[in-house]
C-alpha cells in the first residue's frame, strides 16, 4: 500500500485501475471475438457449448449471463449461421437441448486455439503467483460484490 494514500484511497485508485483494465481487456477481447465473424455473446455461447456439450437453452443463459428471451435470439442466429443444431430432450421433451454442429465443431477447432493464445498473451507479462493472487483477490472482490446486491434486494 502507498504510505502517503489511506486505505480508503488506495481501494479508490485499485477500484478505477480495475474499472479501466476491465474495459481494455474487454475491448480487446471483443475484437478478438469479432476477427472469427462472431459477436461477443455468439463466441460464449460457443464457447460453452464446445466445452459443456450439449446444453438445454435455459442453462447456456445462466453460464452466459443473458435472459431467456435473448438467448433464443442467439441461437437462432447462430443456428441460421449453421453453428448449432437444436434437439428435444429424449428425457423431458418440454426441455430444447443446443449443441454445436459439424460446422460449429470444426469452427471452434479452428479458432479456440488462437483466441486461447490471446488470452495467454494477455497475461504473459504476470508471474503464475501473480496470476494465482490476482485470482483470489479478483474472486474474493466479486463475491463481497455479489453479498451487497443480495443484501440490498432483501
Amino acid at each position: 500500500m502507498n504510505k502517503s494514500m489511506s486505505r480508503e484511497e488506495e481501494a479508490l485508485r485499485a477500484l478505477t485501475i480495475l474499472l479501466r483494465a476491465h474495459g481494455s481487456v474487454s475491448n480487446m477481447l471483443k475484437k478478438d471475438m469479432q476477427s472469427y465473424g462472431l459477436n461477443p455473446t455468439e463466441f460464449t455461447v460457443m464457447e460453452v457449448l464446445y466445452s459443456k456439450g450439449a446444453q438445454p437453452i435455459q442453462i447456456i443463459g445462466n453460464k452466459v449471463l443473458l435472459a431467456s428471451s435473448s438467448i433464443t435470439y442467439v441461437i437462432d442466429q447462430l443456428e441460421k449461421k449453421d453453428l448449432v443444431e437444436r434437439k428435444v430432450n429424449e428425457n423431458d421433451r418440454r426441455v430444447t437441448l443446443v449443441s454445436l454442429s459439424d460446422k460449429g465443431y470444426e469452427l471452434m477447432d479452428d479458432i479456440f486455439p488462437q483466441h486461447s493464445e490471446v488470452i495467454n498473451q494477455l497475461f504473459e507479462e504476470v508471474s503464475d503467483e501473480e496470476l494465482a493472487q490476482l485470482s483470489e483477490s479478483l474472486k474474493t472482490i466479486g463475491f463481497k460484490a455479489l453479498d451487497y446486491c443480495n443484501q440490498q434486494t432483501n
